[in-house]
């Protein structure tokens, strides 16, 4: 019995004790859980699957800014900046351009596609639309309107647009504004040939600037001059406003050689002669310029008078005809009705001009001043010798041929 009372106790004790050891056991096993390998797994895929989610909405949130510049909605933009495109928290997708006028700017994207710049800069009082998209996002348009300049100035040519004009007439370009940077409006401007040759620009003065090939051009070239001076700076706050192309042909080849010695005009067309004309050149007091001169007027009648060429009151004649012009200070080759015809091919008498025998009215075809006249063109080259003068000035009318090629390419700015 007491063998059995101890033994129950100790049955009851050991239970207590099993129990309790469960329990420890069953509380260390959780905790084991917790820290153990099984437990620091659990842990890390909680961590990393909430930053994921984290990392993930704040990537969500961030949307492909688009900047333009100028800024939408400006109406007095500058015009001599390109325009630029910009992204952050994405990279562009797409980037167009396009003025009122219909003209498109090209660009270009940087390495990360961050940025797009246009090549060229915006012309001068255009609204412009940029249309621009970043990749994954939707198209962002904006609208701007670049200033006008302040003052502004262009290029009068010679010749006109679709003439025809003999071998030695130069394009000729004025302006109506002194030009500064040289270098800079020559480069906006570009003439070609057809057949092709090379053409060089020369600097008369800072508002001329003329341009020609070595020799003569070819007959039957065809010349295209590109004016390219919208928004061209030619002097501090002075833009050019052309941009156009326009095209000249050269006709046949006709040089006339006028000869004061002998007073004698040959006409040579195409290398072959076409006639020799009697003729009067300037008397001693007033000799006729020497050297390569280019029709730049005709007139079949015009009145010449004396005192705009700083010789007073001399002559006065209403109806000169067959005038054709030779030098800007006041040299033609005309017809002569009121001098003897005895006087062409025997004397020099003139203030200066080269005349040849006409009739009063210019009508009369018979004689040479019309023969002559209607056998010419603008453009066509008369040469003088034996003149008794110095070789007339390059810049004085279209006569740059008397520079050589080394002094004429001297005078380009390009």
């Amino acid at each position: 019995m007491g063998v059995s009372h101890i033994s129950n106790r100790s049955e009851k004790q050991s239970e207590r004790w099993s129990r309790r050891g469960v329990l420890t056991v069953l509380g260390v096993v959780p905790a084991a859980v917790l820290t153990g390998c099984s437990g620091s797994a659990g842990a890390a895929e909680s961590s990393s699957s909430g930053g994921s989610s984290a990392t993930a909405s704040v990537k969500a949130a961030k949307v492909p800014t688009v900047t333009v510049l100028p800024a939408d909605g400006t109406k007095k933009a500058d015009f001599t900046t390109p325009v630029t495109v910009s992204v952050t928290d994405g990279t562009l997708a797409a980037v167009k351009v396009t003025g009122n006028d219909g003209s498109t700017l090209a660009g270009t994207f940087n390495d990360a596609k961050t940025k797009w710049t246009s090549a060229k800069n915006p012309y001068s009082g255009t609204k412009y639309t940029v249309a621009a998209q970043a990749q994954g996002a939707a198209a962002k348009t904006v609208t701007f309107t670049t200033k006008s300049p302040g003052e502004t100035f262009v290029g009068y040519f010679t010749p006109e647009a679709n003439s025809t004009s003999g071998v030695g007439m130069p394009v000729s370009i004025n302006f109506t504004h002194a030009v500064k940077d040289r270098s800079t409006v020559q480069k906006a401007i570009t003439v070609t040939a057809e057949p092709a040759v090379e053409v060089v620009g020369h600097w008369f003065s800072d508002s001329r600037l003329d341009f020609r090939p070595e020799t003569y051009w070819a007959a039957g070239t065809k010349i295209t001059l590109s004016l390219r001076l919208k928004d061209i700076e030619g002097q501090d706050g002075v833009y050019g406003v052309q941009s156009k192309d326009v095209t000249f042909d050269i006709g046949r080849e006709q040089i006339s050689t006028v000869d004061l010695s002998s007073k004698e005009m040959t006409v040579k067309r195409d290398g072959k002669t076409l006639a020799t004309y009697p003729v009067s050149g300037g008397n001693a007091q007033h000799t006729t310029w020497s050297g390569i001169m280019v029709i730049s007027e005709r007139f079949k009648q015009t009145r010449m008078e004396s005192s705009t060429v700083g010789l007073g009151d001399e002559y006065d004649i209403s109806d000169v005809p067959h005038a054709q012009r030779l030098t800007t200070s006041g040299t033609f080759v005309h017809g002569n009705y009121w001098a003897s015809t005895s006087v062409f091919g025997n004397e020099n008498t003139s203030h200066g001009c080269v005349g040849l025998h006409d009739a009063k009215g210019a009508n009369d075809t018979s004689v040479q001043g019309y023969k002559f006249y209607d056998s010419s063109m603008l453009g066509d080259v008369v040469i003088v010798k034996n003149s008794g003068d110095k070789t007339v000035a390059a810049d004085n009318g279209l006569n740059g041929w008397n520079l050589s090629w080394a002094e004429w390419k001297a005078g380009s700015a390009a």
